[in-house]
């Protein structure tokens, strides 16, 4: 289970956020966990996307009843 920094970093890649300036410890775990695919630099992560498992975690936690 995610914890809700994690999953609000997972919606902030989602849209489009640069990971160099999210949490690393949560893109650690994101990464660890397959929901997201990351660039590293030389010493930080410069850009992030979501795998196809990540984008499915998305659209199920954003998915309103209806």
């Amino acid at each position: 289970m995610l914890s809700p920094h994690e999953l609000a970093t997972l919606l902030l890649i989602k849209a489009g956020n640069l990971a160099d300036v999210l949490d690393r410890v949560e893109l650690d775990i994101l990464h660890e966990q397959q929901l997201i695919t990351v660039e590293r630099g030389q010493s930080r992560y410069v850009g992030a996307s979501l795998t196809s498992r990540g984008d499915t975690m998305v659209h199920a936690i954003s998915h309103e009843p209806g």
